[in-house]
């Protein structure tokens, strides 16, 4: 057995699971709703607030997929009943984030600024105190899409090792190089 596969998923009060005949797995909480289509084979059973997921065979296919349903499911579960919140921090001298709405305007240090469009499932906030490196928040219950606009923020400016300028994520730590060293002739 999967150890992850294995495990079953309690539900929360508030959430409800209903698995359709088309093997669509919809889960609905106080914080929205989300679905996700189910390979045929994998099954997944819901009763008394418990979930479990089961494979017909111990082929390596079907091990591989009764992990990953089981943690997607459980990532769903979660995201309806708490949500999930990322929060990135931009270091560098003149950097700035600003969100305006759905849009978020970046300036990084190149020549223009970068706008960014969130998709409407994530909400994006943005602070900036004096003294200190604006912080760019982001909420959303798909982990999987929240995880993927975190991304492709970072992309446009990644942490350099040197100095550490660019868009990190809040409590990361970078691993900093020393830079070039004079020698004495």
């Amino acid at each position: 057995m999967s150890r992850i596969g294995k495990l079953p998923i309690k539900l929360p009060q508030s959430v409800t699971v209903t698995v359709k005949p088309d093997n669509t797995v919809m889960v609905k909480g106080p914080k929205g709703e989300l679905s996700q289509v189910i390979d045929p084979d994998i099954k997944v059973d819901v009763d008394n607030g418990i979930v479990e997921i089961s494979r017909p065979t111990e082929q390596k296919r079907h091990k591989a997929m009764h992990g990953l349903y089981r943690s997607l499911i459980n990532n769903m579960v979660h995201g309806v009943s708490e949500g999930y919140k990322i929060e990135m921090e931009v270091v560098g001298v003149g950097f700035k984030a600003e969100a305006k709405g759905q849009l978020l305007d970046l300036s990084l240090g190149y020549s223009h600024d970068i706008y960014f469009e969130i998709p409407g499932e994530v909400k994006v906030e943005t602070r900036t105190e004096r003294r200190s490196n604006p912080i760019i928040t982001l909420t959303s219950n798909d982990k999987q899409l929240i995880g993927q606009v975190a991304a492709k923020i970072r992309s446009f400016r990644k942490p350099e090792p040197y100095k550490g300028k660019g868009i990190k994520f809040v409590g990361e730590v970078l691993r900093k190089k020393a830079g070039k060293s004079a020698t004495a002739k």
